[in-house]
């Protein structure tokens, strides 16, 4: 469940706190006892990055700011010491607490507690015992005191309201959350927020002639859909609208190419480039961004099945492209090709995929940054850039040159949908991008989407990758358009 968040002007005596120090002073708004205030001198004097005094009453958890020269990385820190310290809270079992700051950067408030709510997620609708610690719980409600405003509570309830729901979405596993289920998730939170929702199902998709989508989909029991979201305010800032799409395969067993070993582990997982578009979606509409927005989402899963799409077929796609099929466990990029060629009669400014498309940009990358790759101008990169050193869901840029693309030429159709084990999150770029008539970027979240430990806050089931990101690009992208126009 995650907790209310409310702004406070006031901190109670009884009250306990967590307190983001700038140094090793302590405030006087804390209101600890002499004794108590030497001894969090002392051990913060000594080095120790957070101090916990346990008056008769109360709890305070002194946090201490590490100062680097980027500021990005002394707020990730931040972040990270809001995930070291949720088991200790949660052994105190408060039913709310402060969180405050004494002389550190503006902002700080605000990231602990994005850090402490990301941190104190869990899936657990389908547990029947409960847990031995099941008498204690983290605090059902958060107050902000200090330099926090509306806009920056409105910002933490939105976006942290859309992770939780990707992260759901996730985590839901395979016989709870087919195609068709997850669009009724989505229709769901459009009705919440206010963004519109079409659904279009398989015969409205073999119509449009997807290909790409009803190959895949071709081994499953379970009928594809083709979600298109929207969010298109009267005040909207562009004339043109952003396109993002985001993989939808609910699982990947590789069809006939089938997964062996631990690669089957956690394919649930596959969609979590939908779970974001749809949490981004969800961001823009519940904070009424003034930016025109489309979110398309291709769903299906890959199974083996009797009439499953094999090597060596070749498919017809939605802008009537050829495609041999090399590898059926390439099936992530033969939906999203369909999705890029819908997203032209939307004539948009710029189309962003995101996908844990490749295994490749998983290790190159680890966990450590989203491989980006596109067309598009540099203004578009430099500001992905800096969104994702805010939010620390850094990107790593790859080359995009044409020739990658030599390397799906097919002998008997247009092109084939793999290029061999070398650059194989580039060549999987490259065949995207010979589908779209727009600029174009491409977020590969193999590497963060889907973790085999939690990376700090970023949680391994489900840490909804990217969805921060595009949020705050959609954010700054607004902002910039006023600022410039």
């Amino acid at each position: 469940m995650k907790p209310d968040i409310i702004l406070t002007d006031k901190i109670n005596p009884d009250q306990s706190v967590v307190c983001i120090l700038g140094s090793n002073e302590i405030p006087e708004h804390l209101v600890l006892s002499k004794t108590e205030k030497e001894y969090a001198v002392k051990r913060l004097e000594a080095g120790d990055e957070s101090v916990v005094i346990n008056s008769y009453y109360k709890n305070t958890y002194l946090i201490r700011q590490k100062d680097y020269s980027e500021i990005y990385r002394s707020r990730e820190e931040v972040r990270k010491s809001a995930f070291n310290i949720r088991k200790t809270v949660k052994s105190n079992n408060h039913e709310e607490l402060v969180i405050t700051s004494y002389k550190s950067y503006k902002g700080a408030v605000e990231d602990f507690t994005e850090g402490f709510i990301l941190s104190i997620y869990s899936f657990d609708r389908y547990k029947t015992v409960e847990e031995e610690d099941g008498k204690k719980s983290y605090p059902v409600r958060l107050l902000l005191h200090g330099e926090v405003n509306k806009e920056g509570l409105d910002w933490l309830k939105a976006t942290m309201t859309a992770v939780y729901f990707a992260r759901d979405l996730i985590n839901e596993p395979p016989n709870h959350l087919n195609a068709s289920a997850l669009a009724g998730e989505i229709k769901k939170i459009s009705e919440k927020s206010g963004f519109s929702v079409e659904v279009m199902n398989k015969g409205k998709i073999q119509s449009l002639k997807m290909g790409g989508l009803l190959a895949v989909n071709r081994g499953s029991v379970d009928p594809p859909v083709f979600c298109v979201l929207e969010w298109n305010p009267p005040d909207h800032v562009n004339s043109k609208p952003l396109v993002l799409i985001g993989k939808g395969i609910i699982y990947d067993t590789g069809g006939i190419n089938i997964k062996t070993g631990e690669h089957m582990d956690n394919m649930k997982t596959d969609m979590a480039g939908a779970a974001a578009v749809a949490g981004v979606i969800y961001t823009a509409a519940m904070l009424k961004m003034p930016v025109h927005v489309v979110g398309l989402i291709p769903a299906t899963d890959n199974r083996p099945g009797g009439n499953a799409y094999v090597q060596g077929d070749i498919i017809t796609m939605h802008n009537g492209m050829t495609v041999e099929v090399g590898n059926t466990d390439a099936e992530g990029r033969l939906i999203l090709a369909d999705a890029l060629s819908y997203a032209s009669r939307y004539e948009p400014e710029l189309v962003i995929t995101i996908a844990t498309l490749t295994g490749s940009a998983a290790m190159t990358f680890g966990n450590k940054a989203i491989a980006v790759m596109g067309n598009a101008g540099d203004k578009y990169f430099d500001l992905l850039g800096e969104c994702g050193n805010e939010t620390y869901e850094r990107i790593a840029k790859l080359p995009f040159w044409d020739e990658y693309g030599e390397l799906i030429k097919s002998d008997i159709a247009d092109i084939k949908n793999v290029g061999g084990r070398e650059a194989g999150a580039i060549t999987a770029g490259k065949f995207l991008e010979r589908f779209s008539e727009y600029p174009m970027i491409h977020l590969d979240i193999a590497g963060t989407g889907s973790l085999k430990k939690d990376d700090f806050y970023r949680l391994k089931n489900g840490p909804a990758s990217g969805l921060r990101l595009l949020s705050c690009f959609l954010k700054k992208y607004s902002e910039n358009y006023l600022k410039n126009n």
